[in-house]
């Protein structure tokens, strides 16, 4: 499975008011496919699990051929962040602490925790045990970086076999126990049983990435702090990774997107432009994090310039940190402006806000540019590359 990096390690960005305003763009849509429901991660930094989570929800969606909405999967997020944040716990205390202990993650964390753990519906587990309805994890956060950070200590000079169960506690304490069973739609589950039941085969989840410091057709881990699972990425021409997402959704598939959004262009209002300008810094929600305040002004413009790509452009952006592990998001469709120019289709987890409801339209200069990488079903992927990487 694909690493894709993203959320939770990053500084803050702040930004000036927006330098695009949607009133300026026509869309039309080339091709839209299924999804769930937008929803909000708030004030924590899982990004990584609700992109991902919405992605195989849309997997289910196609694999299902399901048409009516109510009967569309809705996945729990923090079942699947409760059990990622011990096994990184697990791993962090036998390293050492020589780890990133956050909140941010991978696309592959999920795709581990599905095959390990399993999945529960959203009616059933909401892991908010604190008094939230949405979540907030900044004390969660710093009572488990904590906690594994005295064991790693080891002051008794000899660890006990006792410690893992601290970090269940501190789970229960703050999110509620999982569930060992429940129910949708009238049939009873385990975890386990209700991932078998989805109609997916999670082994046909594969990423993708585009740089030139690994050779092409190889796979390797991206070395970023939050793909603490070290799941590798194949390495594909510039060319090829933009014909990859082409071809997914061309055939009905969609994309768990992880990437930089630190970028100006990137803005509150529902639209990435790759533009030439710099970023200015703040704190608050993820949202805020990224793209500012809600009372910004934007200051109309007529469809802005952006920058043109190149594999060397896209390699030095990595090299020099200027493209960074910020977001990850779900692409499912692509549309044109009034100039026929491409853009992405994107849903992200901010709640319902800007000018499309929580949806963004992405450039494919962004897309080119500031993408780290990619989760995709393999049988997405054009059979000529497949064999290039010698994947079946």
């Amino acid at each position: 499975m694909a690493a894709v990096l993203v959320s939770g390690a990053a500084i803050a960005q702040n930004r000036p008011a927006a330098p695009v305003d949607p009133k300026d763009y026509q869309f039309t849509t080339v091709k839209e496919l299924p999804i769930t429901p937008v929803k909000n991660q708030f004030r924590s930094g899982t990004c990584w699990c609700f992109s991902t989570l919405s992605f195989l929800e849309s997997e289910v969606i196609k694999a299902k051929n399901l048409k009516d909405p109510a009967l569309y999967p809705d996945f729990s997020e923090m079942f699947v962040v409760r059990k990622a944040y011990y096994d990184r716990a697990i791993k962090y205390v036998r390293l050492n602490g020589k780890l990133q202990f956050s909140a941010g993650s991978d696309f592959g964390d999920v795709i581990e925790v599905a095959k390990t753990y399993g999945l529960i519906d959203q009616n059933a587990y909401s892991g908010l045990q604190y008094g939230y309805d949405l979540p907030v994890q900044g004390e969660l956060d710093a009572v488990l970086a904590g906690y594994v950070g005295a064991v790693v200590k080891n002051p008794n000079r000899k660890l006990t076999s006792v410690w893992p169960k601290g970090v269940e506690g501190i789970l229960d304490a703050y999110m509620g126990e999982a569930p060992e069973t429940f129910s949708v739609n009238g049939v009873s589950y385990t975890p386990q049983s209700y991932c078998q039941s989805l109609g997916i085969n999670l082994d046909d989840y594969i990423g993708f990435t585009s740089y030139t410091h690994h050779p092409f057709y190889t796979a390797f881990a991206m070395e970023v702090e939050d793909n603490w699972r070290w799941t590798p990425s194949w390495n594909v021409p510039l060319d090829e990774f933009i014909a990859i997402i082409d071809n997914a959704v061309d055939k009905g598939y969609t994309v768990a997107w992880g990437g930089d959004v630190s970028e100006t262009g990137f803005t509150r209002n529902g639209l990435a432009i790759l533009l030439d300008t710099e970023n200015a810094a703040t704190s608050g929600s993820d949202q805020e994090r990224w793209v500012g305040k809600a009372d910004e002004a934007a200051p109309a413009k007529p469809l802005a310039k952006e920058m043109e790509v190149t594999q060397e452009s896209r390699q030095l952006m990595f090299d020099e940190k200027t493209s960074t592990d910020d977001h990850g998001m779900h692409l499912y469709g692509i549309a044109k402006d009034q100039n026929g120019n491409k853009y992405y289709l994107i849903k992200n987890s901010w709640g319902v806000t800007g000018a499309y409801d929580g949806l963004w339209y992405m450039s494919e200069n962004f897309v080119k540019a500031k993408t780290l990488n990619i989760m995709i079903n393999k049988n997405a992927v054009p059979k000529d590359i497949l064999k290039k990487l010698g994947v079946k």
